[in-house]
This record gives structure tokens, sequence and C-alpha cells, in this order.
């Protein structure tokens, strides 16, 4: 049986609405799955979609573009399918919304729509979605670009985590214009001149990038597959080796200087990450 609205859907189904409190948390082996924000007016294309992606990720839903615009930049999903003649905001321009804001750019879009001329898919190519698929799609071939998008996600983490967690100098620039380098560049340049005070933690970095906790902790995660607090501790460690080899401080004093309040937990931080002590360093 069809449902008379989207709303009506996680009654039946495992799928989160805008307009449910459901804690997804729980579910077991939910917090495994990647999310994925089904954005369609549509109750029929989002229950089909629920029934082929339920299993397989957890499934947020939102029946305009203005409230999946909402849930995007609250929740963060892994990837969004969206359609494109909706109320509230049409998908051209959420999808443009979403690629222009720092907190979303990052999501992968992939846009649905009865429109198969090649003007449309220009004009939603154009927009900043990563796939286009009119419908009626096969599902084979939507199954073949979320698992592509997953993929690609997974090798640009791999190219994060190769600039986060570099054993290079630390006050090498990024130059790229590339909203996700810049993002990266301006986490580890605020984290950078705020180094030696052990008080600056995530509420500080995130007023200074002006998103929330939840914001800043998902879209880095999914960028570095890293979470915030591992790479504080690393740009600490990464600046205190630079410290070490290039200045004539001692071990003590280039600690505290990175933000380390206790020396025993920097020696033992050093170690496991650089494996070898700090004392190595200065000799």
């Amino acid at each position: 049986q069809i449902p008379e609205s989207i709303g009506q859907i996680q009654a039946t189904d495992p799928v989160v609405s805008s307009e449910t409190s459901v804690n997804t948390d729980t579910e077991p082996g939910l917090a495994d799955k990647l999310s994925v924000l089904l954005i369609d007016d549509n109750a029929d294309v989002v229950l089909y979609l629920n029934t082929l992606l339920h299993e397989d990720y957890k499934l947020l839903v939102a029946e305009n573009g203005k409230t999946g615009l909402q849930m995007a930049r609250e929740r963060i999903p892994d990837l969004i399918i969206s359609d494109i003649m909706m109320p509230e905001m049409d998908g051209y321009t959420l999808c443009t919304t979403l690629k222009e804001d720092l907190r979303t750019s990052h999501i992968p879009v992939i846009m649905l729509t009865a429109r198969a001329d090649h003007d449309s898919k220009m004009t939603g190519l154009t927009a900043g979605a990563d796939a286009y698929l009119a419908k009626p799609f096969n599902p084979e071939e939507l199954f073949i670009r979320i698992e592509k998008l997953v993929e690609l996600r997974k090798s640009l983490q791999e190219y994060y985590k190769q600039i986060v967690h570099s054993d290079l100098p630390v006050t090498q620039e990024l130059t790229s214009q590339d909203k996700e380098d810049r993002f990266i560049m301006e986490v580890r340049n605020i984290l950078l001149e705020h180094l030696s005070d052990e008080s600056f933690g995530i509420e500080q970095l995130c007023s200074n990038l002006a998103v929330s906790r939840s914001q800043l902790y998902r879209k880095f995660a999914a960028l570095t597959d890293t979470t915030v607090n591992q790479y504080i501790i690393s740009l600490r460690l990464l600046k205190a080796k630079e410290m070490l080899r290039s200045t004539d401080l001692n071990v003590s004093e280039v600690a505290f200087d990175t933000g380390f309040k206790n020396l025993s937990h920097f020696s033992r931080a050093f170690r496991e990450k650089f494996g070898y002590p700090p004392s190595r360093v200065k000799v």
C-alpha cells in the first residue's frame, strides 16, 4: 500500500523523516551504514527508493528542496538523492546551494528527473550534480552510481588523510582553490594559530569556522576518515617534531609550546606516532 504522504513512510519502513524524532543511532548496525538523504515530494518514489536502499543505507527523507537543504546542513549525510521538480525549492537551486555551502559542498548529489533531454542534464551537471538519472531509472544503474561515488569518496579520504597526517613541515600551504582543500587548510591554520593554547578546543574551532560541532565532526570525518580530536593531536605532534629539529628548545619547552599540559603524555603520544621518543630528535 502506498502511503498518502512521505511523513507516513517511517511508520512501517526504516526511514527517518524530517517530521520525526526517531533515534536511529540505537538501531543495530545502523551506525556503520552510510546515510542517504532522499529529497522528493513524490511518496511513491520515496517508497520505491526506500525498498531499494534501506538494507544497506541509513535513510533520511525530506519532501521538498527547502526542507532537504535544512536537513542536509543539520545532518551532513554521506549522499543525497534529489528530485528536480519540487515545491519550495527545485533540485537545481538545491544542488547549487549545497555545492556553494562549505558545510555541504563535499556531499555527492544524484539528481533524478523525468526530463531526459540534453539541456536538462547539462543544467543539472552545471548546478554541481555528481550524477544524473532519468526516470524511470534502472535500479542497477542507481546502485552502480552510488558505488562509484562511494569509491570516489574513499579515494578523496586517502588524499586528505595524507595531507592531515603528512610528516612534512606543517607550515607548508595548500594553494588549491577547491572548497574542500580550503576547508582543510582553514582548519589547520586556525589550529596552528592557537597551538600553544592548551585550552583551545573544539568549541573555539567551531566558532572560528562558523559551524556547529556536529557539522564539523561529520564534514571532517567524511573528508579525512579521521576525527577532529585525532587531527589536533597529530598536528601538535608534527609541529613539535619540527620545533625539536629546528630550534634550541628542549623537550619540555616544545611540549608546552605545542599545547601539551603533561610532559609524560606528550612523550607517550610522540612515541606512539613516530616510533621513537622526542629526546632522540634532539640528539
